[in-house]
């Protein structure tokens, strides 16, 4: 086995080699003075099951292009297999045509990686879960779930907790958390006026003298939970916090945050976590180097990666 590493999320990469015990491939990737990328392998991969640690996150088309350049050069050394290992897939969002003449772009990207020469795909937490049908390799979607319940019962007293959707299309997630720490579901119904932007209309379920822990796949700008925890709090919660998977945060979002009355926003370090995210007072930072590493190590060895969730 060989793991070959981007520039997308280094940190995460030394990581999973770390829990692997394996070492990362020596592999230069770099641009040219014109910012074309070059990628060049040090090692020999002839007939080696490779795994290549790259997300596709900000920015998002220079880590996509390393992805799909990496791939090319492991596919032209012989490599026995080449397994991308997105943890944030970039462009999930754009699953459908939400109106004329709009792109599908995640069929797009997952077309670009299938071609490129990846015989599997491994993830986490997909924005939508028919993306993994756009692809014509196996792929495995994995769960930041188990590791984010297993901080959640660290941290809170289960009797007042409760789950909470930030919006309508996260309750199947969210229903999934609560049945795992055994604690009732809300939902908060907003609407969005135009993107980026939205207002929060109604809380559905009674959260008087809960705490309330909203959980969803992806944070960007930080407004749906900000006005969510806004809308809990008027409705007698008596504290908010959240568990995000993929912290994007874009523009200002961790300021908003950080002057918002969330207790906590708890993400993964699927996205390298920027120096303003670390330094944020009620923003907290999830490893999940042992789960990607685990998988890994399952795919490897042809065992069950689905028994990691059960």
């Amino acid at each position: 086995m060989k793991l070959v590493a981007g520039n997308s999320n280094r940190p995460l990469a030394e990581a999973i080699a770390a829990y692997l015990n394996t070492p990362l491939t020596n592999c230069v990737v770099r641009r040219f003075a014109d910012m074309e990328v070059f990628v060049e392998v040090h090692e020999n991969v002839r007939g080696e099951d490779v795994f290549i640690l790259q997300s596709t996150s900000f920015p998002t088309n220079d880590h996509l292009m390393e992805l799909l350049i990496i791939i090319d050069a492991l596919r032209r050394a012989s490599a026995r297999r080449i397994t991308a290992v997105v943890p944030y897939y970039g462009y999930a969002r754009q699953d459908r045509k939400p109106g004329p003449r709009t792109p599908i772009s995640a069929k797009l990207v997952a077309n670009l990686i299938t071609n490129a020469g990846a015989d599997r795909l491994l993830t986490l937490d997909l924005h939508a879960g028919q993306i993994q049908g756009f692809f014509d390799i196996p792929t495995d979607n994995l769960f930041a779930a188990p590791v984010m319940v297993r901080d959640i019962k660290e941290q809170y007293d289960n009797g007042k907790l409760m789950v909470v959707s930030p919006d309508v299309g996260g309750v199947v997630r969210a229903r999934g958390f609560a049945k795992r720490i055994n604690a009732p579901l809300a939902i908060v119904d907003k609407r969005r006026e135009r993107a980026g932007e939205s207002e929060v209309m109604n809380v559905i379920g009674d959260v008087n003298g809960r705490s309330c822990v909203m959980v969803d796949d992806i944070v960007d700008s930080g407004g749906t939970l900000c006005n969510a925890a806004d809308a809990l709090m008027d409705k007698g919660a008596t504290e908010v916090s959240a568990y995000i998977t993929h912290g994007v945060l874009s523009g200002g979002a961790v300021a908003r945050i950080s002057a918002s009355g969330l207790k906590h926003l708890v993400i993964t370090d699927s996205i390298l976590p920027t120096e303003a995210v670390r330094v944020a007072h009620n923003i907290r930072v999830l490893s999940i180097a042992p789960l990607i590493g685990e998988a890994i190590a399952r795919t490897a060895g042809e065992k069950s990666v689905s028994s990691l969730f059960k």
